[in-house]
This record gives structure tokens, sequence and C-alpha cells, in this order.
């Protein structure tokens, strides 16, 4: 199936709500690691997502110029181009952008967008983050509330982060503390600034305790029967039940119980980077470990070129993210819910 159209996009997101799942929003970095993504999805016969944040488009637009905007074209250009071999939906997003790389990322990629709407096309992306969560949330808001009248006009739906993920992601740092947990009146102030829906469709990164990274047991206390009290809190003051599509960020590490709290309280949304990316580096360590003087020529031996070509531990490391993808696809009840 080709990269899901903007129609498709919010369909996949309404059955996700309406059916208690969330789809794996998978960070990528690579040709290779898309590939992962997609075999995972495919797997699992569940849509999904894929994402590139600011390091990943700096990555990709490679370390001699290192841009951002001409990373992340490159590789969903070529998204779209193999996606259509693999039998589920994929949408392109772009995760966490803070407000000084605005101008260099999403905003760019927003025009874009604007430009091949208008000349009768889909959007590039499907979706793009605003991460003003370092910013006050008034900053924050009136940031947001021009992003969104700007991704309407491309077809695009917007994420905000409205309050602080802890722990960091891509030079991006906040404290693991009790600011890490979203209140009902911020959640009310974001719902009086963009609407709940009829400005644009959002997706919303509340906090409850989320944190970047991996943690030991203890070290981080997730609340995600928090994300019911919010809805409830603007459901009481608006009058619309169930009004936001919550994102789960900083789910690497967490509990199945965790996880399926956050799916009953809203949650459609849940990025997963970190155990991803142990899972595509693993088996390349294991290979080089069992074949340490084939990979390398030692003591002035010639090696074994089959252990040092890229492929043969690429399709070990692809292997090893795929089916990291596809337990986090069983984790989050996407598994078997593709739309046909």
């Amino acid at each position: 199936m080709p990269i899901a159209t903007p129609e498709i996009y919010n369909e996949m997101l309404d059955r996700a709500k309406a059916g208690k799942f969330a789809y794996p929003a998978i960070n990528v970095t690579s040709t290779q690691t898309l590939h992962a993504a997609l075999r995972g999805f495919a797997e699992a016969e569940s849509d999904g997502i894929v994402q590139i944040s600011t390091g990943g488009a700096e990555f990709l637009g490679g370390q001699y110029k290192k841009d951002m905007v001409t990373g992340s074209v490159a590789l969903a250009e070529f998204a779209h181009v193999v996606a259509e071999k693999y039998p589920v939906n994929i949408a392109l997003h772009t995760d966490h952008c803070p407000k000084d790389k605005l101008d260099g990322y999403v905003r760019p990629l927003l025009a874009i967008s604007q430009e091949r709407v208008a000349a009768g096309r889909n959007p590039l992306f499907q979706s793009h983050m605003w991460d003003g969560s370092a910013e006050t949330l008034d900053h924050n808001l009136a940031i947001a509330q021009e992003l969104l009248a700007e991704a309407a006009k491309a077809k695009i739906i917007l994420e905000v982060e409205i309050t602080p993920t802890g722990g960091e992601e891509d030079g991006v740092t906040h404290e693991i503390n009790d600011k890490l947990y979203t209140t009902v009146e911020d959640a009310i102030r974001t719902a009086e600034a963009l609407g709940l829906g009829e400005k644009g469709r959002y997706l919303l990164a509340a906090s409850f305790g989320n944190v970047h990274g991996v943690y030991k047991p203890g070290n981080v206390v997730l609340r995600p029967e928090l994300l019911k009290e919010l809805a409830e809190g603007v459901a009481a003051k608006f009058g619309k039940q169930d009004p936001f599509n919550f994102v789960f960020h900083g789910g690497s590490g967490s509990t199945k119980e965790e996880i399926a709290t956050a799916l009953q309280n809203g949650v459609v949304k849940m990025n997963i980077d970190t155990d991803t990316q142990y899972a595509f580096t693993r088996p390349v360590v294991d290979h080089v470990f069992r074949n340490y003087d084939g990979v390398l020529k030692v003591d002035g031996e010639v090696g074994d070129k089959k252990t040092y070509d890229p492929r043969s531990w690429g399709k070990l490391a692809e292997a090893g993210m795929a089916a990291r993808v596809l337990e986090a696809c069983q984790d989050l009840r996407s598994a078997g819910t593709k739309l046909k």
C-alpha cells in the first residue's frame, strides 16, 4: 500500500481511539531502519507511523552538510516509493522540533507539503510535531496556533507537547520532577487556544511522568490514569467527550500495565526509539563478536569479506528491529488491525 493519504491517516487515528489501541511511532535514521519498521508493521498486520527527529534528519542529510530538510525529504520520498511493497498503511511524521529549529525544519517542510497540496497531490508528511515544552505555556500555544493553521492548509495533523517530558531528546533536556505532570488547567488552556478539531486536527503529548530513554524501575513514576482526568476536565467545560488524541512519549521500558492504562485513557500514538535502536544494534554487535577475526584483518590476515560485507550484518539488524516493532504492535493492540 502507498503512504497514507490524509483521509486514511484520519481514519487510522479514529479507529485507534474507538478500538482502544495505539500505533507505534518508530523513529528511523536510514533507509535500512525504515525497511525494518515497515517489515515489523507488515509482519504484525498493523498500520503504523514512521517518524524522523531533528537529529535523525540531520544524520540523514549527510555529515558534510547535515541539512535537516534535505535528509527528511529524501527519506520521505524514498518511503513513498518502497512503502507500496508493504501491505500496510504508513503515516510519515516528524518528531520533536523545538523553537530554535522550526525555521530550519518544520516550517520549510510545511511549505513543501502546501505546494504539493496546491498542485493536487498529497502532502509529503502526514503530521509534524511542535515541541514547545521548554517555553511558557502561553508562548507554546501561540506558536501552536500559527503552526496548526499552516498544517491545516496542507491537510497535515499537528502534534503538540504542552508540558515537559523528562530526560534528553536530541539536545532538549528536562529534569525528572513534579513538572512532568500536565494539569487539567493546562489541558483547558490548550483546548481554548487550539480548539477541539474545528481549527485543525492535532495530537496532544500530555505529560504523565514520561521520560525519554530507559531508566531502572523506580526512577520514573508514570501516572497514565492522569490522562482520564485531563479528558474529563476538558469534557466538563466544553461538552465534548473524549476530546483529545493523546501521544505517549518516553515509552521505552514501560510496563505492559502502564501501556494498557494509557490505551484505555485515549492514547493513539506511542513513540518508540530507544528500544528499537538497541534491537537494531544488538545483532550487529553479536555478529562482530562472533566473527572478530573475519570482520577485522587481524595480524596481517585478509579477514573474511562475507562477514564484513555490510549486507551480512545489516540483514540481522533489520530482522532484530523488525521483531521489536512487531512486539510493540502486540503491546499496543494494533496487531491485526490494518485497514483493508
